[in-house]
């Protein structure tokens, strides 16, 4: 079992991409938050987050991959899920535990609240490296395979951890700049500071845009892969509500003065 740890703003950002989709999300435990909407568990999170204002980084998201071929039943993802929160500090908190079915490489995604139910930080330094800890005493204690194993498949295994590691950052980096972009090309600059690419897929020799991608590192995912409401259309449609907005607000102004 293998540990990646994100540490970000976004509580409502991070549950949309989590649980969203229920095609590949299944949550298996949820403590303080409403888990049948990612928005009110959103919402929740955030209610929490407001006793400490100041702490900005609240939002805990570990992942933990499983090695290609090991099923474990839904009550052992959640205790383990549990304890690697545990292990971390991780308590008297709000927590999701949800597993991601749309690979052959079973993982889980924990989200967690950094500022806890009295409104205290819970410490989060060296916590990657935490949690790396925390995920090889578990592989131990449950007996599943552990990192240090020299296969083909846990080189695939590593790669999936990363893999899904950048398509969240892209999809956070998105939800960052997106509101102020009214083009593609503005949502492309943006991007680029972030160290992400825009690709864009035409239809056969025309000018006609068909298709969208990004890509950070060593990995490239279509629009809709990040995120439905990230095709070409979804976009397109988001800048022009943008726009259409905007224009609004302005005539309001002008009808008052």
């Amino acid at each position: 079992m293998i540990s990646k740890v994100i540490t970000g703003k976004s509580f409502y950002g991070c549950c949309r991409y989590v649980c969203a989709d229920e095609q590949r999300a299944e949550i298996l435990e949820a403590e303080g938050v409403r888990d049948y909407s990612y928005r009110h568990m959103g919402n929740d999170f955030e209610m929490s987050r407001q006793q400490l204002p100041d702490k900005k980084k609240a939002v805990f998201h570990g992942i933990l991959s499983f090695y290609p071929g090991e099923q474990l039943t839904n009550d052992a993802l959640a205790q383990i899920g549990r304890e690697y929160l545990e292990k971390l500090g991780i308590t008297n908190t709000q927590y999701v535990i949800t597993k991601h079915t749309d690979t052959n490489h079973l993982h889980l995604h924990i989200i967690a609240n950094l500022v806890n139910n009295r409104g205290k930080a819970i410490r989060d330094n060296w916590i990657g490296l935490r949690g790396k800890k925390a995920a090889q005493q578990l592989t131990q204690k449950y007996q599943l395979v552990p990192a240090i194993e020299k296969k083909i498949a846990l080189t695939n295994l590593q790669a999936l951890n990363h893999e899904e590691t950048a398509r969240y950052e892209i999809f956070q980096a998105i939800e960052a700049v997106l509101l102020r972009c009214k083009t593609l090309p503005a949502l492309e600059k943006e991007l680029m500071k972030k160290g992400i690419d825009v690709q864009y897929k035409y239809k056969g020799d025309t000018h006609q845009l068909q298709g969208i991608s990004f890509k950070k590192g060593l990995y490239a995912f279509k629009g809709s892969s990040i995120d439905r409401k990230y095709s070409v259309s979804g976009l397109q449609k988001t800048m022009q509500q943008q726009i259409t907005q905007e224009q609004q607000q302005i005539n309001k102004r002008g009808l008052r003065l």
